[in-house]
């Protein structure tokens, strides 16, 4: 199969692009496409048949379920059994926007998106590309990032190329998206709101919009809710360490590798401490969480690109996004 990646216009999406997208979707097919968090890889969430070649392109296990991404609220309808009180309020502030909500799913939800559960995840994304495609296509779409299983998460098209070249016909290329890591996952069908995944909305603005919430402790068996609770995800080839401490614990861990090569992956104040480093890759500045959280996974793949043996990641500020790019790297270097 021939992958083609066809340039759009991020803010105003061309409709003959969309319109052709929307077509292969249709007709059973998938097609990755941007998002303000990361790229995704979408197929018709409503045919078992089309969304197993999400699973077969990504070499993803059957067990780890899907999040479903639609443009409007007749839609939601359309996925979901009921909408519980507290989620009206939680749409409202945060959709369309980086927050997924897990609710009972109707049985028009193939059981494969679901991994089995009763539940489904579904999230209203807040790029123009991807509302464009999901309302041209006038069907609910599955999707998960667009990248091999367990890689890094793609923030940029030529990533999406770089896992599935030949595995899938289209690539939409709107650019570097805008957040860098996944949506939020909370849970509704709790008896206490539960987070399943830290992302840019935080705990503290879900909170203040619906009450107590829980966060989720780890799950490593049975049917999960959301992805990203089972297994390792987000690795680069290299062996990835998560270093705190500031910065002599960063050469202390350089000096442990002195056979091998050794990126650091740190931020602006830090950039020439590391000089015994094979290559020093910055974060941005240290106080600006979301932009490191942005570039995390596009530097993940660049200390591929060199061959790098080890990457030490000296740990971002915990706050706001910040957590949530925590929580990447540790899974990344679990």
């Amino acid at each position: 199969m021939k992958t083609k990646i066809t340039k759009i216009n991020r803010k105003k999406p061309e409709e003959k692009i969309i319109r052709a997208a929307a077509k292969i979707i249709k007709n059973g097919g998938l097609v990755a496409f941007p998002t303000e968090t990361v790229y995704g890889l979408g197929a018709d969430a409503l045919r078992a048949g089309a969304v197993k070649k999400i699973f077969e392109a990504k070499g993803r296990p059957a067990d780890n379920p899907l999040i479903v991404h639609i443009c409007d609220e007749k839609m939601l309808a359309a996925v979901v059994k009921e909408i519980p009180e507290k989620a009206f309020p939680l749409m409202k502030k945060f959709w369309p926007g980086p927050l997924t909500i897990i609710f009972k799913k109707k049985n028009s939800i193939p059981d494969i998106v679901t991994a089995g559960g009763n539940t489904v995840a579904v999230r209203m994304p807040a790029h123009p590309v991807a509302l464009a495609l999901i309302e041209k296509t006038r069907v609910p779409v599955a999707a998960p990032s667009a990248n091999i299983s367990t890689r890094p998460s793609p923030t940029e098209a030529k990533h999406v190329y770089e896992d599935l070249k030949g595995k899938i016909p289209l690539i939409l290329d709107g650019g570097h998206t805008r957040i860098g890591v996944e949506s939020t996952v909370v849970d509704l069908t709790t008896k206490i709101p539960t987070i399943l995944r830290k992302g840019k909305i935080t705990s503290g603005e879900i909170k203040d919009m619906i009450g107590p919430v829980l966060l989720s402790t780890e799950k490593k068996e049975g049917v999960v809710r959301s992805p990203g609770q089972k297994y390792r995800h987000y690795a680069p080839k290299a062996k990835l360490i998560l270093v705190s401490g500031g910065s002599a614990a960063v050469k202390k861990n350089i000096r442990k590798y002195p056979k091998n090569r050794v990126c650091v992956i740190t931020f602006t104040e830090r950039k020439d401490l590391y000089m015994k480093a094979y290559k020093t890759f910055i974060f941005g500045k240290r106080n600006d969480p979301l932009r490191a959280a942005r570039s995390f996974f596009s530097l993940l793949r660049k200390c591929d690109e060199k061959n790098a043996d080890v990457i030490i990641v000296e740990t971002p500020p915990k706050n706001g996004v910040g957590d949530a790019l925590i929580d990447r790297i540790s899974r990344a270097a679990s």
